[in-house]
């Protein structure tokens, strides 16, 4: 199999290697978070999740907060009916992440039950106006496209992915389909029916929602190269619990070609979430213990969980999770009780474990001890990754 690095190089010759992207994080990864990682030479990606009018508003500010002429880079002229379509806006080196599931529970986005929260034909609009260099898809209705325990007579988990991978490429050939998978069937099948120009291999150490089964990426990254084999141009990326150098390499070095942080953002000066967010990650330790995998999270919104079964959530523990986990307290109380300290915002949270309302995090949370700029971040990771395995070949 082609090196995985110079896969993704050459498909974004305007990042350097290894690859470094920002996981779309609905909240607190917006332009100058995405901008800013671009800016250093990763790939940064909006947390569109399912408002189309605001990712078509941050995709705008992106345009003027990046200045990379990524079509030269690529090299490509784009005809209609043999005649330049000079009239395109420049490919933008930004990401958006898309959730793909239908709104079952009727309470989001105003969609009726069994829609899409974000129907192809919308996304559709977004990608021919703004032609972001990629669009995440995540969390298809199906959990079997995520790997996860579902019944054996569940639709293919590929055509879960198909309609809004179709809508991207015809409104923008140049855009690229990242399909995040928790499984190796998941990857095997989504790369082998042409859904995925790049996986996103998440592991079970991820903060954010994810797979209720599952392996670390340390497992996960290598079997799927070894199933994929020789099969071309499909890019493997790696997420979770990664958020320094070390880790970083640990991912390259099990098969990966450049890695996704979510946490590690989190204390960067541009991200978006709530400054007790922050505050939180910051104090933490320890972080397979002091998060956790749970539904309880999402069972605590207004209305209820909306995902689909298959998937949960990992975060800080919290009074929310204990109360959920010990059965005592009735599900309409914590939701209730939850509403009223999202409402006070900041200075009703605290920012300490006793807080009722979430903050999603991985396990790798505990190394995460200072605010940085995003792009030191990402200049960091990348060049003290490259210190790892430079050091460890030395010694061997």
């Amino acid at each position: 199999m082609a090196s995985p690095i110079l896969h993704l190089q050459k498909s974004y010759p305007w990042t350097r290697a290894p690859l470094i992207a920002n996981a779309p994080m609905a909240g607190s990864a917006g332009p100058r978070l995405a901008a800013a990682v671009t800016n250093a030479g990763g790939l940064g990606f909006i947390g569109g999740g399912v408002d189309m009018a605001q990712l078509a508003a941050d995709l705008d500010a992106c345009r003027n907060l990046v200045d990379i002429d990524v079509d030269r880079l690529l090299a490509t002229t784009e005809t209609t009916d043999q005649t330049t379509t000079s009239t395109l806006l420049p490919l933008l080196p930004i990401g958006i992440g898309i959730l793909c599931f239908n709104n079952n529970n009727n309470n989001a986005n105003n969609a009726t039950a069994g829609e899409p929260l974000v129907p192809p034909a919308a996304l559709a609009d977004v990608v021919r106006a703004h032609r972001p260099a990629a669009v995440w898809l995540f969390a298809a209705a199906s959990a079997a496209a995520a790997g996860a325990a579902v019944d054996a007579s569940s639709a293919s988990p590929v055509a879960d992915y198909t309609p809004w991978a179709r809508a991207v490429r015809a409104a923008c050939p140049q855009t690229a389909v990242w399909v995040q998978v928790g499984s190796v069937a998941a990857a095997v099948a989504a790369a082998g029916a042409g859904a995925a120009d790049v996986l996103v291999l998440q592991g079970a150490d991820a903060g954010g929602h994810g797979f209720e089964r599952g392996a670390g990426w340390g497992a996960l990254v290598p079997e799927v190269v070894d199933a994929l084999g020789e099969l071309p141009g499909v890019g493997i990326v790696a997420a979770g619990g990664i958020v320094e150098a070390r880790g970083a390499a640990g991912a390259l070095a099990v098969g990966a070609g450049g890695v996704v942080m979510g946490t590690r953002f989190l204390a960067c000066e541009e991200v978006a979430c709530p400054a007790f967010w922050t505050e939180r990650v910051l104090r933490a330790s320890d972080g397979g213990v002091a998060t956790a995998r749970s539904k309880a999270f999402d069972e605590a919104r207004a209305g209820g969980n909306v995902w689909p079964g298959g998937y949960d959530g990992r975060a800080l523990v919290n009074r929310t999770y204990r109360d959920f986990v010990a059965g005592e307290v009735p599900v309409e109380e914590i939701r209730r009780l939850h509403g009223e300290e999202q409402k006070r915002g900041d200075a009703g949270c605290g920012g300490t474990e006793d807080m009722r309302v979430t903050v999603w995090a991985g396990t790798g949370v505990g190394l995460v001890r200072e605010v940085l700029p995003a792009g030191k971040i990402v200049e960091d990771v990348r060049e003290g990754a490259r210190r790892v395995l430079k050091n460890l070949g030395a010694q061997l």
